[in-house]
């Protein structure tokens, strides 16, 4: 599938639906290869105007999905209309809902310790058969990479899931890539915790109205700061159009 690419500040971002997001998913597990792919919002593209680093990742990712209504209203407004918001925690949940009658395996990778293993129960409630063979919290050392990669090698996953936050998520995944060989990498951000009930997903009503990052502001005080990259990218993309 040949999906169209819509250059936002420098970082190429996928157009395509959440439907397309997971056909491509599947396309990369049953050719085995080892795909990464970024969830890029409003606040990863921001940050990678400065952090060279991650915009070389997002450049190089097998598959950019728009995750965000900042990154679908950019698209928009530079002349190039996205059919919908790809994010990423929904992604991860329509992966795993089509994993048991696929006969894949995942990893949960990340968060803080007791989140992924809460996380593992809850997916194992919601999607009846599915195998999750692994986790791991994101609390670890230099020294600790070593085993945290064979313990991911071992488990022989398709999808791996990290939630590390951005960008270290990104940057981690890209350094081992090679090694791990896992046939699809995804960064899921705080997805573990909202699966495990640690943070709260803004109501629908508020996801539809796009305002989940206001949500997500007023729940978290200390994102504030971050929140601020949002007016910031609204300009930047206004001036460089």
């Amino acid at each position: 599938m040949s999906l169209e690419k819509v250059d936002i500040l420098g970082v190429k971002v996928n157009s395509l639906t959440m439907t397309e997001a997971v056909e491509t998913i599947e396309g990369f597990i049953k050719n085995r290869g080892n795909a990464l792919i970024a969830t890029a919002n409003a606040e990863m593209i921001m940050r990678a105007t400065y952090d060279d680093e991650l915009k070389t990742i997002l450049n190089s990712a097998d598959l950019v999905v728009p995750d965000g209504a900042g990154t679908v209203w950019a698209a928009g407004y530079l002349g190039y209309p996205m059919p919908e918001r790809v994010a990423g925690y929904d992604l991860a949940q329509e992966l795993m809902k089509a994993a048991p009658e696929r006969g894949q395996k995942i990893y949960f990778f990340g968060s803080a310790p007791g989140v992924a293993e809460s996380a593992k129960a809850k997916a194992e409630e919601w999607y009846p058969g599915i195998n999750i063979v692994g986790t791991r919290n994101g609390f670890f050392k230099p020294e600790d990479e070593a085993e945290i990669i064979a313990d991911i090698k071992n488990a022989d996953p398709d999808i791996l899931l990290v939630a590390l936050g951005v960008p270290k998520q990104e940057k981690w995944l890209y350094a081992h890539k090679q090694e791990l060989n896992v046939p699809v990498s995804i960064g899921v951000g705080g997805s573990f915790d909202v699966m495990a009930g640690v943070m709260q997903r803004a109501p629908l009503w508020m996801q539809k109205a796009k305002l989940e990052w206001l949500f997500r502001g007023l729940k978290q005080p200390s994102r504030i700061g971050r929140l601020m990259a949002l007016p910031k990218f609204v300009i930047e993309v206004m001036k460089s159009k």
